[in-house]
């Protein structure tokens, strides 16, 4: 039975791994023949025991290159797949046991998979997820207008879902998830693929609703728009492993080891010798843009201020989205530089 959640994580992850045995076909029709026979596999290790607990409440980002494991990490929360070893529980239930009081508590929300009739309105679809969740009719009714409402899709509601924009199908995806009041929600890419103007409004949503509801929730996202908007925490995996957990702003001085510094030039200066100072970024008279090493900066700027008059000097962190690719790099050499080659097994 599900413990009680006062004092304790609402998930809880110790040592959780995945993995896969994926058929290696080859190439020919002798060699397909002979794959009849003896067939040869390779092992994919997806999740690779990773550690992790979120409290009540959080907005948490989970954030990695494709093929990390973060949506095989919430398949694994959600029940949808079971794992290879290793623990983890939600709201003290275990995921993969697939209880209907846990199914009732969370909801999963797959940016490039529809839970809705694409030929029928959402509407019917809405009262098919009340059955399922045995959802009084009261509060059926209450919950499903205030979301329509404050997603602005109420009058789209007997409109099929196959004439919906990408974005109106989205917000109705995430009705459809909120209907029976989940205390977790697992968010995979939910905005891949909208435009900017769409990307907004779910944010501007899952921030009202998470900071209403309190509910705790776990992003996975490629837009960094959206982790800058929503979380406080972020949490890093890369080939199945975390690489970071810890605040936004940590992430810089975790991986990012330059500033950008942009400098003002006085009219008539001759702006030479730029690249001596740093790597010269861009150059349009009378601006410069250079980054520099973080812990050079000061000294290289008393050298620029020595040698040039300067009118204005602004000095920034790399974009976030550059310091997470680093670090997306980073981590895939240094796991390629200290993990064991990937063995293929030959079964017949």
């Amino acid at each position: 039975m599900p413990t009680d959640q006062n004092n304790m994580p609402v998930v809880q992850i110790k040592g959780l791994t995945k993995s896969y045995r994926v058929y290696q076909k080859k190439e020919g029709l002798a060699a397909s023949l002979r794959g009849l026979l003896h067939r040869e596999y390779r092992e994919v290790k997806a999740v690779r025991g990773i550690d992790l607990n979120v409290d009540q409440g959080e907005f948490v980002a989970f954030l990695g290159p494709n093929g990390a494991g973060k949506t095989t990490t919430l398949k694994l929360l959600s029940g949808v797949i079971n794992p290879t070893s290793g623990e983890a529980t939600v709201m003290g239930f275990v995921p993969w046991r697939r209880e209907n009081a846990y199914r009732r508590r969370f909801a999963l929300v797959m940016g490039q998979k529809n839970q809705l009739w694409w030929d029928l309105p959402a509407q019917e679809s809405f009262r098919l997820h009340q059955q399922i969740y045995r959802i009084d009719s009261n509060r059926f009714e209450r919950t499903r207008d205030e979301l329509t409402e404050l997603l602005e899709i109420r009058e789209l509601l007997k409109q099929p879902v196959r004439e919906l924009s990408l974005g109106e199908r989205m917000k109705m995806e995430l009705t459809a998830a909120l209907l029976h009041s989940p205390d977790v929600l697992f968010l995979d890419e939910p905005t891949i693929g909208l435009d900017v103007v769409a990307q907004h409004n779910i944010q501007q949503f899952l921030k009202h609703y998470q900071a209403e509801r309190h509910i705790t929730i776990l992003l996975t996202s490629h837009y960094m728009k959206d982790v800058a908007a929503l979380c406080k925490r972020v949490v890093i995996i890369a080939q199945g492993r975390i690489e970071y957990d810890g605040s936004l702003g940590g992430i810089i001085d975790s991986f990012s080891g330059h500033k950008i510094v942009t400098l003002q030039f006085a009219e008539g200066d001759t702006m030479s010798d730029l690249e001596r100072f740093g790597h010269v970024l861009e150059i349009v008279p009378p601006r410069a843009k250079l980054r520099i090493a973080r812990t050079d900066v000061p000294k290289t700027l008393a050298a620029i201020l020595s040698q040039h008059v300067i009118e204005d000097v602004v000095v920034e962190d790399p974009p976030l989205e550059e310091v997470i690719a680093d670090a997306f790099a980073r981590a895939r050499k240094v796991r390629r530089e200290s993990s064991d080659p990937v063995e293929a097994e030959s079964a017949s």
